[in-house]
């Protein structure tokens, strides 16, 4: 209710803005609980138009849920229950009324806002962004920011256990899945699981279908995972070599296998055994022990550094980095994706080389 009178609050200061144009608003306590939540009569010089407000206080606008109130300021009986309870409370003589719908939400994302705008809708949130287009007026408002608002409806869903669930969904995008066995596979909670799905599916990155739940968007999930991820988020070891970083690699994977030491070529190392793209002159490698990573650099001869480094042995910031590593000549490579989430964000070539592995080889699976 408090985000209902606060968004009838904004929306009365943006009309009254209009020059040449008259407002009555109908006060939700006025009214009996009909769809939509706040009306107003605009009357712009003959002209008589209803706008509709359907507000979603307790979602962040996740286009899911944008959809629904679309589909219900579109609902023939809701405008005709709309227009009755206009003619309560104003005489409108027999005035033809067009009708406009706007939805509002504490956040509106680009992506519900492009749903708004495909659907002849308008939309507003709390920060006061905005879009109006109806009979001659056109008013947007962007750029207000909604402090933490806008980060948490993704907030869940990137979190690091949350990608674990990510990372087994992606590696086989039309795989639909029972939360059980997503949980299972992913080895978080069932109910981690059942919430992330809840997530994707409001955000519309989830199908659910009878055999369970899929992806639906795989590359827009992917591109958006990647602009909260960063490989950074893992501590990193420099060292320096002067011998050949692929005959560190081979050293490194060799001492891991004896010891039985987990361990994943990482970024450009393991994007050298799946997808050459370009030479490269600084290796990467997970490994999954902390106690042991110094143990490895003194076993293949690195020399700790703190500048100039051309190996980096990454403490993973979760384990889940390690989900779908497999065998490349006798080497254990991270995933595709993994792979992917690392060397986007990374300066330099890292963009480029993520791009190249997309088309490559995870564009090709999809």
């Amino acid at each position: 209710m408090e985000n209902v009178i606060e968004t009838q609050g904004l929306i009365e200061s943006i009309l009254k803005s209009i020059p040449k144009v008259e407002i009555v608003r109908i006060s939700v306590d006025e009214r009996p609980p009909v769809v939509p939540d706040l009306l107003f009569l605009v009357t712009k010089s003959d002209k008589t138009i209803m706008i509709g407000v359907e507000c979603k206080p307790l979602s962040l606008g996740e286009p899911r849920y944008v959809r629904s109130a679309i589909q219900q300021l579109k609902e023939p009986k809701n405008i005709q229950l709309a227009v009755q309870q206009l003619k309560k409370f104003i005489k409108l003589a027999g005035q033809d009324i067009s009708v406009y719908g706007v939805v509002a939400a504490p956040c509106i994302s680009e992506e519900s806002s492009s749903i708004c705008r495909e659907n002849g809708m308008g939309y507003i949130d709390l920060a006061g962004n905005c879009f109006l287009n109806f009979d001659g007026i056109y008013i947007e408002r962007k750029g207000f920011q909604n402090g933490e608002t806008k980060k948490r409806p993704l907030k869940s869903i990137f979190s690091p256990r949350a990608g674990r669930i990510l990372r087994v969904m992606l590696s086989d995008p039309k795989k639909s899945w029972k939360m059980q066995e997503l949980s299972n596979e992913a080895k978080v909670s069932l109910g981690l699981a059942f919430k992330v799905k809840e997530k994707l599916l409001d955000m519309e990155y989830g199908k659910e279908e009878k055999s369970g739940v899929s992806v639906a968007r795989p590359e827009e999930l992917l591109e958006k995972w990647s602009e909260y991820y960063s490989f950074r988020k893992n501590k990193a070891y420099d060292y320096f070599t002067l011998e050949d970083i692929r005959d560190v690699e081979l050293k490194i994977s060799k001492y891991c296998k004896e010891k039985q030491i987990s361990y994943a070529l990482a970024l450009f190392s393991g994007l050298a055994l799946v997808a050459p793209f370009a030479r490269y002159t600084r290796g990467f490698v997970y490994v999954k022990d902390r106690e042991r990573i110094q143990e490895i650099a003194d076993a293949v001869g690195l020399k700790k550094v703190d500048s100039g480094p051309n190996f980096t042995i990454l403490e993973p910031y979760d384990e889940g980095v390690f989900y779908g590593a497999r065998e490349i000549n006798d080497i254990t490579v991270s995933s595709d994706i993994q792979l992917y989430l690392d060397l986007i964000g990374y300066k330099g070539r890292g963009e480029e080389s993520a791009k190249f592995l997309f088309e490559q080889r995870i564009k090709n699976k999809w």
